[in-house]
């Protein structure tokens, strides 16, 4: 069986994060990381190959300049079992529509079993792609699973409403998403630190995907569907109100104040 896991290097959420010249996330600017969420699709690839009796091979696939590669080897440190990167300085600035498209193809030619990916990105917060790939490839999709198995052929999640929950099957090959309620991701031990330097990784470029003239005339930033026009840096935080209560009025205020704002 094979997995392809999707995973993203995204900035640092905990540093100073920010936008370039041309409206698209300034990469350069803070060390990034292996997506947090993403770190959960690869967790629940490792534990099919975990709980399967047949030999499973985890493949991490990310999209990106070349620090990128860091998000490969962290999904390669976990136990993920080879990488492939696509390196291409034309997909800049591509939209979601044509990062499917290039996920697609390198997705159609890996030939997995499954794809799994996380519910969304944590620099845009894009949720979107696992549905737009599944539509690229004629694929089910199971989307937003808090947990997932695999079984004879097919892939089963439990998707967690407000008023309900669902369990959605899906027949393989499928491509499927899941929350961070999926499960815990393990941490990298020293083993497979070390074991990481010794696992494949591929470098693609679009030549080597395939892509259709249509597709491949999308990639890039003067080609996406939408553009950020402007960008500016949040407000600083004000100091919120202090409410004393040195004459027993203090209850009151308090609940004067969260009437006002519409707290209660």
């Amino acid at each position: 069986m094979k997995i392809v896991t999707l995973v993203k290097y995204v900035p640092d959420a905990t540093g100073d994060r920010g936008f370039a010249d041309d409206g698209t996330v300034d990469r350069e600017r803070e060390d990034g990381l292996l997506s947090e969420l993403d770190e959960y699709a690869v967790e629940q690839a490792l534990q099919i190959a975990d709980d399967s009796d047949e030999e499973v091979e985890v493949i991490a696939v990310t999209l990106g300049p070349d620090d990128a590669a860091d998000a490969i080897k962290r999904a390669l440190q976990m136990g993920a079992s080879g990488g492939v990167h696509i390196n291409d300085d034309s997909v800049h600035g591509s939209d979601a529509p044509a990062t499917s498209a290039i996920l697609a193809a390198a997705v159609r030619k890996l030939a997995p079993d499954l794809v799994i990916a996380g519910m969304a990105s944590t620099d845009g917060t894009m949720g979107v792609l696992p549905a737009m790939i599944s539509e690229r490839l004629g694929w089910p999709a199971a989307t937003l699973g808090a947990t997932l198995s695999v079984d004879a052929g097919t892939a089963t999640i439990r998707r967690d409403g407000d008023i309900a929950s669902q369990t959605v099957e899906v027949s393989l090959p499928a491509i499927v998403s899941v929350t961070d309620q999926s499960g815990e991701a393990r941490y990298p031990s020293m083993k497979g630190i070390l074991a990481a330097k010794k696992k494949p990784v591929d470098e693609w470029q679009l030549d080597d995907l395939d892509l259709d003239a249509e597709s491949a005339a999308t990639v890039g930033l003067d080609n996406a569907w939408s553009t950020v026009l402007d960008t500016s840096p949040r407000p600083p935080k004000e100091a919120g109100r202090q409410i004393t209560d040195e004459d027993g009025s203090g209850a009151a205020a308090l609940a004067d104040f969260l009437v006002s704002g519409k707290y209660i």
